[in-house]
């Protein structure tokens, strides 16, 4: 058996042990919630075998692509087995304890429990919710310390493997700037978040200069201490809003963004795709990541519906059913492409 052989069996029964984890969690988290808090809203998905296979099958398909690029050298092979398992540990008893507020929250359907101490006027209306019933929005550093791990169990520790499906195209993209030096080359993050990004971002592109920017001082904090003790050049961390981005014109020859769109209200979408075009360099690549689309992903729709009814997700009904490509080209953009992997869907286009 040769070693690259013994390399994909292992990554496989990890995806596959992150999988059965999240899978169980849901499942026991669920059961016991609704028997100490029971909530005759909400509505529990049935899902048939044939719906069960195409996921499954959908799950194979973006594995296997995970595995193929790292094979092409698209990024190193040690960001799939890179898991931070301590962190994780920490992190998993808070998601426990927690859990009663956000069930109550989410039976209570109270949507703005923020924390008092924000000064609301440094946030736009749109933000200033608990997403996904989370305690205290994106606006505290205990929301900041759970999410990574709250996002792996979400999708069944899928997570990771679609946050790097930016990765080709941005490497694609960055080709029309070869003659220059790697260290020239600027990457923009938006909604950066936590750092989980981040990191598969250098991992792959260890000599660009890499700027992460996002609303949440909290998860900029976070996002400083996970990317910390990372190899290449530091990466710069800002405080920004993506609707009005804090850089001069054609200022990145790549901008990467990824979970955004779907927590947007459709005119903000807009307004941010047209920033990202002013800061992008004539030649520049945008790549997106975010949820699947009926368009794209009809077999799925029951799925994407339970999702913004069991979560508070006031934004992603009209995202679902959103033209994002036809967005994109409206701008200005060219060549645009777009790809689905399991439950999320990349955009890639030029300027």
């Amino acid at each position: 058996m040769t070693r690259e052989s013994i390399s994909k069996i292992a990554y496989k029964t990890l995806q596959q042990s992150k999988s059965i984890a999240g899978f169980a969690h849901k499942q026991i988290s669920s059961r016991l919630m609704n028997f100490i808090l029971p909530d005759s809203k909400i509505e529990n998905i049935d899902i048939d075998k044939n719906l069960l296979l195409e996921i499954q099958n959908s799950m194979d398909f973006l594995r296997e692509e995970d595995w193929n690029d790292a094979e092409k050298n698209i990024y190193p092979k040690k960001l799939l087995f890179d898991e931070p398992w301590l962190r994780y540990l920490t992190q998993y008893p808070k998601i426990w304890l927690d859990m009663p507020n956000t069930w109550d929250r989410r039976r209570k359907q109270n949507f703005d429990d923020l924390p008092k101490s924000i000064e609301k006027d440094n946030y736009p209306q749109y933000y200033l919710r608990n997403f996904h019933h989370q305690t205290d929005g994106y606006l505290s550093d205990f929301s900041a310390s759970i999410y990574d791990l709250q996002v792996e169990i979400l999708f069944n520790g899928s997570a990771d493997s679609m946050r790097r499906r930016i990765i080709k195209p941005i490497k694609e993209g960055l080709e029309n700037f070869s003659n220059r030096k790697k260290s020239s080359i600027k990457i923009l993050d938006v909604a950066t978040g936590s750092g989980r990004t981040l990191k598969q971002l250098r991992g792959a592109f260890p000599k660009e200069k890499i700027t992460g920017i996002d609303l949440s001082d909290s998860y900029l904090k976070e996002a400083s201490r996970y990317i910390s003790d990372l190899d290449g050049d530091l990466i710069e961390l800002i405080k920004g809003n993506a609707e009005e981005l804090p850089f001069e014109n054609d200022s990145f020859q790549c901008i990467s963004c990824v979970y955004l769109f779907h927590e947007l209200p459709r005119t903000i979408r807009d307004k941010v795709l047209n920033e990202f075009f002013r800061v992008l360099e004539p030649g520049g690549t945008m790549v997106l990541a975010d949820s699947i689309q009926i368009s794209d992903s009809p077999n799925f729709t029951s799925i994407m519906e339970n999702f913004y009814k069991s979560f508070h997700e006031p934004f992603y009904c009209d995202y679902i059913k959103d033209n994002i490509n036809s967005k994109i080209e409206k701008v200005g953009f060219k060549n645009v492409k777009s790809k689905s992997f399991f439950m999320t869907k990349v955009w890639s286009a030029v300027k």
